[in-house]
């Protein structure tokens, strides 16, 4: 039998070759979007704290001056120390799940640990045999894994390609019982959008249900910062909305907006709910705390998306290949080694970018993904096109 580190170090070592080899490096987190790592400061260009909430000393201050001895370990706790069906369902979670569903106007909202976890437990929960998924190519890796656990049949359709859905829909919808659409709003990749009035209209006509992940959509867009489905007035055409919390409200979590029926049978059926020790009561009070703010950030909502827009023409004066129309900027490099050179210069100029490689991305499109958030200045990022542009050459 081969030794399993002999085997996996050649595994490693084609990776290396190939610039795909990933390492986690240490990181501490500043103020205003800032990052530091030996002595060194950066701008965080690679991360998912849309407005500002995550590194807000001022607000994090405000949320721990509200520590009360009598409520210390109810609202402040570290651990649940149980699922949320033995003893670790704290009143919080009552309270947080009640408040999403006013704001969604849902009947029901079911908090999961993560996104993964709940776009990883959701699909196989109510999809499976005699079931069909049909899904976005560019679908999260999150929703694809669940639909592979799934006993369904799972199809992809051409990115943000609505006639090749209703070709497959057309095709083959009478032969399944439930038919589950699957697609982002805003796709993290890429940075561009679902035409989520066109998938109301497939679900409709075909009767399937819809699911739509909102992870980078949520405090970004609509009036209180709901998502896309809310800039639209699609919710309630939307069957299960799944959002997180550990993008733009800077949290932890994820959650579905959805029936009251489908919230009860997901929580008799969803493993990566029913199996896993509930989120810490200090991660539900401090949602529940931006929850009370993120309606009224419109301020930052409009700031985020003129410095995005700013930056995308930029970028594109410069001769760069840039895709979306997002606070999420990608600018496609396409060889994977190149593409980590490019990443090291910017960094060497204080600028922390991440090079998004394959599997992440499809094989020659690698990119630089430039996220920003509301807590950044025009001032301190204006020299940046130029220089990625002599990084690219």
């Amino acid at each position: 039998m081969a030794d399993i580190n002999l085997h996996l170090q050649q595994k490693l070592h084609k990776l290396e070759n190939e610039g795909l080899h990933r390492r986690v490096v240490p990181l501490q987190h500043l103020e205003q979007d800032r990052l530091s790592m030996s002595g060194r400061t950066y701008i965080n260009l690679s991360g998912n704290d849309y407005l500002g909430l995550a590194t807000n000393r001022e607000l994090i201050d405000k949320f721990y001056r509200q520590i009360d001895p009598e409520t210390l370990v109810e609202k402040y706790g570290p651990g649940a120390a149980a699922s949320r069906l033995m003893t670790g369902n704290s009143r919080l979670y009552g309270q947080l799940e009640d408040k999403l569903a006013s704001l969604y106007n849902t009947e029901s909202c079911l908090v999961f640990n993560s996104g993964y976890h709940g776009n990883v437990g959701i699909l196989p929960a109510l999809a499976g045999k005699g079931d069909l998924i049909i899904a976005d190519k560019l679908c999260h890796a999150s929703l694809i894994d669940g639909m592979h656990l799934s006993m369904a049949e799972a199809l992809r359709y051409h990115h943000l390609d609505y006639q090749h859905l209703e070709e497959i829909l057309s095709n083959k919808r009478d032969r399944y019982n439930q038919v589950f659409l699957v697609s982002e709003s805003l796709f993290s990749m890429d940075g561009d959008t679902a035409d989520l009035n066109k998938l109301v209209a497939l679900k409709n006509k075909y009767q399937c249900c819809l699911y739509l992940d909102e992870a980078h959509a949520v405090g970004v867009f609509g009036k209180q910062g709901m998502g896309l489905a809310e800039q639209e007035g699609v919710v309630q055409d939307i069957d299960l909305l799944f959002g997180t919390f550990g993008k733009a409200l800077g949290g932890v979590g994820g959650f579905v907006a959805c029936s009251g029926i489908i919230a009860d049978y997901l929580i008799n059926r969803a493993r990566t709910f029913i199996f896993t020790t509930g989120l810490p009561p200090v991660c539900l009070n401090w949602l529940l705390f931006v929850l009370d703010r993120v309606p009224a950030m419109e301020e930052e909502r409009h700031r985020l998306r003129h410095l995005a827009k700013m930056m995308r023409n930029l970028f594109i004066e410069q001769g760069l290949t840039v895709a979306g129309t997002s606070q999420i900027v990608p600018v496609i490099i396409g060889d994977s080694r190149k593409t980590l050179s490019i990443a090291e210069k910017l960094r060497e100029q204080g600028f922390w970018v991440n090079a998004v490689r394959p599997p992440t991305v499809p094989p020659g499109t690698a990119r630089i993904r430039f996220s920003f958030t509301a807590a950044m200045e025009r001032k301190d990022l204006v020299s940046l096109p130029s220089l990625l542009s002599s990084a690219v050459i």
